[in-house]
């Protein structure tokens, strides 16, 4: 079984089986329409038209879908804890008799423990991500491969330097990575998977180098666009650290991206040379 990365907070919930505070979670008064499902394993699990306020501080629910969740009483029988059927993740407790609604039910769930579906979100929504791990050539090559992935442009990003030239970069003084920004479709590949063969085609644990290229320019980094990406990168030096690799990657909210020289671009495509020092290497 997959299961997505977790934050800290969300194992502390989650694997924990902590509570988040009352009146904290994203989806305490969310409205929209649609799915709610388990963050840790995507099991669907709740139908917005089973949500209601409660009052409480919590997401609750008057129903869940049909098998979607299991029952375990707690230990000193004064409490029912709820957790995914497929993952059994903790959710949160229910609760019986109060008369809130008709159901007679509210299944009490902490916001971290879930992901929203909404019922109207566009499909097939282009995305963008900026990975820098050596040599651009190298991590574009092995990023075309990919199933869902659109396009792909490598360039110069997290200096101080507007639009520098390679030779700039090469001096190590405008401060820029090489890095490749990659464009693609979330309903074919995710973001945790493109991040993932980020971390096995180069080598996270070499500092201001990769393979034979010495240099800042050629450092680790993960350029995030928003809060998700950057837990995404961060769950995942996480694991890597955890089994013993000594991860060095930045994680770096996204600046400006400035487009290299165009004899750079697909340049192994163009050549038919093959990369030099990115190997694909499972790490997780």
């Amino acid at each position: 079984m997959s299961y997505r990365p977790l934050t800290p907070e969300e194992k502390r919930v989650i694997i924990d089986k902590g509570t988040e505070r009352p009146f904290s979670g994203q989806y305490c008064l969310n409205k929209e329409k649609g799915l709610y499902v388990c963050r840790q394993c995507g099991a669907e699990l709740f139908r917005s038209d089973a949500k209601f306020e409660s009052g409480t501080g919590w997401p609750s629910f008057d129903d869940a879908i049909e098998g979607a969740v299991r029952q375990v009483p707690d230990a000193d029988g004064r409490r029912i804890e709820i957790v995914c059927a497929k993952c059994a993740g903790h959710l949160g407790h229910v609760f019986f008799n109060e008369g809130l609604t008709s159901k007679n039910a509210r299944f009490c769930v902490n916001s971290v423990s879930l992901s929203f579906d909404p019922a109207d979100k566009p499909a097939g929504v282009a995305q963008k991500a900026v990975f820098a791990g050596g040599c651009f050539w190298g991590v574009e090559y092995r990023f075309q491969k990919v199933k869902g992935v659109l396009s792909t442009r490598v360039g110069y990003t997290g200096g101080k330097t507007a639009n520098p030239s390679y030779r700039e970069v090469c001096t190590g003084r405008t401060g820029h990575a090489e890095a490749m920004e990659v464009t693609f479709d979330p309903s074919l590949v995710s973001y945790e998977t493109l991040a993932k063969l980020f971390f096995e085609i180069h080598d996270p644990t070499q500092s201001d180098r990769q393979g034979p290229d010495v240099g800042t320019q050629y450092r680790s980094a993960v350029f995030y666009s928003d809060d998700t990406q950057k837990q995404v990168a961060e769950s995942l030096i996480a694991q890597l650290k955890s089994k013993g690799y000594k991860v060095v990657t930045e994680v770096t909210r996204a600046g400006e991206f400035w487009p290299a020289e165009e004899y750079h671009q697909e340049y192994y495509e163009k050549t038919g040379h093959q990369p030099y020092c990115h190997i694909y290497q499972k790490r997780f």
